[in-house]
């Protein structure tokens, strides 16, 4: 019987798009753009947030968005309508992560001259976190009404984040959430990040998370 071999064609894949992944990052720097992965389950709001953060950030900064979805432009065409940027929908044919490929593709269609761009992944917490988009910052959103432990269960996602926003605190008083226990488990993954509790819907503690954004920017 002869000798079975095995292949390991997953590290190969990794090995490929991390490369480009910094070699697209290294782009980014000189160009001073900063791009911001976001992360997040299905229903966390990052689309609404999105829209509140960059009507703020919009006020002194050139925006644009990148929207990752499995089908259908809905996402991308909010964000324009709503906040005026550019925007670009990125349909990833099935799969369920962006990697440092696709991005570049998507900056190319969005074009030169930004000072930031979010790129709004697919709504998981598993492939995303996997593949390395070449942005030169990472966050992760976590909603009230997912629970406190989702850094528990998705430890990846919350170990690469430079931010963990926790969303809709305007629905606390109707969750069992706990936001100091969710940035206890946050730190236990991360030491880190930053946790900024937020709520799109009222605007309360958005002040903090647009400080955030501009300190960011000003070390990039």
């Amino acid at each position: 019987m002869r000798e079975v071999r095995t292949i390991l064609l997953q590290k190969s894949v990794f090995e490929d798009n991390d490369r480009a992944a910094e070699e697209l990052r290294a782009r980014l720097r000189e160009e001073k753009t900063c791009l911001v992965n976001v992360m997040s389950s299905p229903g966390s709001g990052k689309t609404t947030l999105l829209v509140a953060l960059i009507r703020r950030l919009a006020e002194r900064y050139r925006v644009g968005v990148m929207e990752a979805d499995i089908d259908s432009d809905i996402d991308a065409v909010t964000v324009a309508r709503e906040t005026g940027c550019r925007a670009v929908q990125l349909h990833t044919g099935g799969m369920c992560h962006l990697d440092a490929g696709m991005t570049a593709q998507g900056l190319r269609e969005l074009g030169d001259g930004l000072d930031i761009v979010f790129l709004e992944n697919v709504g998981n917490l598993v492939c995303p976190a996997e593949y390395d988009t070449g942005a030169t910052v990472n966050i992760v959103i976590v909603s009230v009404p997912e629970g406190a432990d989702k850094p528990l269960k998705y430890p990846l996602a919350f170990e690469k984040s430079d931010l963990v926003v926790v969303s809709k605190i305007d629905a606390l008083p109707w969750f069992d959430f706990d936001v100091e226990k969710c940035a206890q488990y946050a730190a236990a993954r991360n030491g880190g990040a930053e946790v900024i509790p937020v709520s799109a819907k009222t605007g309360e503690n958005m002040d903090a998370l647009e400080n955030w954004f501009i300190r960011k920017l000003s070390e990039e």
